[in-house]
């Protein structure tokens, strides 16, 4: 028995795990590119994502059957999804300064034009254009489960993650092969390096807010949420409508703008 509204933590080996399993992936990313050597970079993988699956299970055995996670519990979990979304404009914010500090006033060694000289931009109306309409339509399929949980409708709630997942992926596999279409790569001047810096840190933010609602998705047909105890469920609703947000902005910014 306690007499206040918190949720105090038990002991759990997976921030030390997870610290590890993080150390090793980036060792071995570096290794990877030196060396061409995969296997540390596995190892780390192996690790951050057998620490997430298992942190995970905790929470939710915390919040769905243990009961732990009372109003206020859930209103401080709400606030930290707050500012981890806010540390993330900001990260991307870097982004955009970057872009505007080299765009509106480029340097003799891209010849003074923006974009360089020698660079061959995407056309903004073919790949990109398309991404931004299966991007705009995730953000209102997820929308549409949202309100549907809101109302009890399982069913409808269902079949929005469902969308939501398949256009995630459906946008990863266009942005990969707009990658491997690409006439320039990361190390053809300072555009190629915002180009797939900005670009590829949001697949990134694409890749895992898709796997997000895929775990969301699975927990909804094991009956997880209700229709006022679903933090989970709309936390991957302001993260992906953040990813959103920050695509239309690369969108109009680098791909159209910048082109």
């Amino acid at each position: 028995m306690k007499n206040h509204p918190f949720h105090l933590v038990d002991y759990s080996p997976w921030p030390l795990v997870g610290s590890l399993g993080v150390l090793t992936l980036t060792s071995g990313s570096i290794h990877m590119f030196l060396s061409m050597d995969i296997s540390l970079f596995l190892l780390g993988l192996f690790i951050v994502l057998l620490t997430m699956y298992q942190w995970w299970r905790d929470v939710i055995r915390e919040s769905t059957f243990m009961g732990i996670h009372t109003s206020f519990v859930v209103l401080m979990m709400s606030f930290g999804m707050f500012l981890f979304i806010l540390s993330e404009v900001m990260f991307f914010i870097s982004f955009f300064w970057g872009f505007f500090h080299s765009s509106l006033c480029p340097s003799v060694e891209i010849g003074l034009q923006w974009p360089p000289i020698g660079i061959s931009v995407f056309n903004p109306m073919n790949i990109p254009m398309l991404n931004t309409m299966i991007l705009l339509s995730s953000g209102m399929t997820m929308t549409w489960s949202h309100n549907s949980l809101l109302i009890g409708n399982y069913d409808d709630m269902f079949w929005g993650l469902f969308f939501t997942v398949f256009l995630g992926f459906y946008f990863s596999l266009l942005q990969l092969y707009e990658y491997m279409e690409s006439s320039f790569c990361i190390s053809d001047s300072v555009y190629g390096s915002l180009f797939f810096m900005s670009t590829g840190f949001h697949g990134l933010h694409v890749i895992i807010g898709t796997l997000f609602i895929l775990i969301v998705f699975f927990r909804g047909l094991n009956f997880h949420f209700s229709s006022f105890h679903h933090v989970g469920f709309e936390a991957s609703s302001w993260y992906w409508h953040f990813v959103d947000l920050v695509w239309l902005f690369l969108y109009l910014l680098i791909y159209w703008w910048g082109s």
